[in-house]
């Protein structure tokens, strides 16, 4: 079976469909030490609170679910699915966990089934679950709307989601943790572009309890900051605009007419105004002259 085939149906989809509960060479209780955890977990914070209580769960019922691996070589299993019901059946103090072996697939393959398992599971924080969707659309080529029907999601919540990962990474981490919701950040996206006004607004949703409709009306009736108005560029080739007002004053008393100064960088411009042709005839002559 491929992971292609899978896909889209619910995480009981990701079982196979021959699996025979009898059949000890797919489906056994696994020595815990021989499996290797998922290097492309998409998971990356695991609640220690939570986990403790899976534990408390396991050591009464036991691994209910079994989780997904693959051989991997040398009488050893590579985890696909299920690394949080490991961590926690260690916890536990348990030997030996119930697994199912899936037909071993290449490592993309096994890489998409772990992120459309804990998608479907509900199993990620959103940042991680936003991360998930990044993955599956950067590394497999998939568009949002592709996405969506895998994991069984709208496109909107796609898009939503992968909004998440233009916070900083401090409130990425916020969202992760839980100490604010994904809809509280999504409010503070409206003010990326104020840094200090979204870390403040954060502080007070923290310290305040603020709901996701408070925090909007505070970014609403917020201020925002004007533009600072940009400053004339001043040209380093340029002469000083003192210098070129006395130079033209001194050219205005020798030629007896008025003199401007026009720069340019480096190059410019010298104006001399003339009020008649006879005028004109006298200027050049004394420039003539001087030359």
């Amino acid at each position: 079976m491929t992971s292609k085939s899978v896909l889209g149906r619910g995480v009981g989809a990701l079982l196979p469909e021959d699996l025979d509960l009898d059949d000890e060479e797919r489906f056994f209780l696994c020595d815990i030490d021989k499996i290797t955890a998922n290097p492309n977990q998409p998971r990356r914070y695991f609640d220690e609170d939570k986990l403790a209580e899976l534990a408390d769960s396991i050591r009464e019922h036991g691994v209910i679910q079994p989780l997904l691996v693959t051989r991997s070589g040398g009488n050893r299993y590579s985890l696909i699915a299920g690394e949080r019901r490991l961590r926690a059946a260690k916890i536990a103090g348990e030997d030996e966990v119930p697994v199912v072996v899936m037909d071993s697939g290449s490592e993309d393959e096994n890489l998409e089934l772990a992120l459309i398992e804990n998608i479907q599971r509900h199993d990620l924080n959103p940042i991680e679950e936003a991360t998930a969707y990044a993955r599956l659309i950067d590394e497999f080529e998939l568009t949002q709307e592709e996405v969506a029907g895998k994991v069984g999601r709208k496109r909107s919540t796609i898009t939503n989601m992968l909004r998440l990962l233009n916070l900083p990474e401090t409130l990425q981490n916020d969202v992760a943790i839980g100490n604010i919701s994904g809809g509280h950040a999504r409010v503070l996206l409206r003010l990326k572009d104020e840094p200090q006004l979204m870390q403040a607004i954060r502080d007070r949703i923290i310290t305040e309890d603020l709901s996701v409709r408070q925090t909007e009306n505070i970014c609403r009736q917020t201020p925002k900051k004007s533009k600072t108005p940009k400053k004339t560029k001043i040209n380093a080739d340029e002469l000083p605009s003192s210098y070129c007002r006395a130079l033209a004053t001194q050219l205005t008393n020798e030629l007896n007419a008025k003199v401007r100064i026009v720069q340019n960088g480096a190059r410019g411009k010298l104006e001399i105004e003339y009020y008649s042709s006879d005028d004109l005839d006298r200027l050049v002559s004394v420039i003539g002259a001087e030359g």
